[in-house]
This record gives structure tokens, sequence and C-alpha cells, in this order.
């Protein structure tokens, strides 16, 4: 939730890039939810990795943004760190 929190606080104003961004983060969220309801290792893995894909292209998308100018460049630096510590939280429960 902190993802979604801090990809809307850079208010990008390129609307398909805020879309895709609020889009990934809200989808990484639902898929980590969903990983937890799942009984087997190995759809808990499948599911964790599809949201730690969703995290980078949140990511992706926030600085793309950042670096065409249409977002704020001190709320991108926040979000960086938050997606480190969820890719890296997803990629311990993906193993």
């Amino acid at each position: 939730m902190e993802l979604l929190t801090v990809i809307k606080a850079a208010r990008i104003r390129d609307a398909k890039l805020r879309d895709d961004a609020l889009r990934a983060a809200k989808s990484a969220v639902c898929n980590v939810a969903e990983g937890a309801g799942r009984w087997s290792r190995a759809d808990k893995a499948r599911v964790f990795a599809i949201a730690r894909g969703e995290c980078v292209e949140a990511i992706g998308a926030l600085e793309a943004a950042a670096a065409a100018g249409d977002a704020d460049a001190a709320h991108v630096e926040k979000a960086l760190p938050v997606a480190s510590r969820l890719y890296a939280l997803l990629t311990g429960l993906i193993k």
C-alpha cells in the first residue's frame, strides 16, 4: 500500500503514465494479498513473482514520468526506497 501512496503523491501529469503506474501499484498490492491466500509454496511463489513484476513496472512508469518532467522529483526519490523494500520482500517470499 505504501507504494501506491508514494506514486499518488508524485502527481504524475502524463495521464497514461499515471494510469500505468497506479494500475501496476494496485496490481502489486492485490497480488501480494492473493499470494498470502494461496496454499502451495509454488503457487504462492508464482503470484508473488507477478507482484514483484508489477512493482518494477510501477516504478518504471514513475521514473519515466520524472525523466520527462511529468512528476515531482522529490516524490520519485521517496518512492525508490519503498519499491526496493517491496522488491526485496517479494524476492524473499518467492524463494
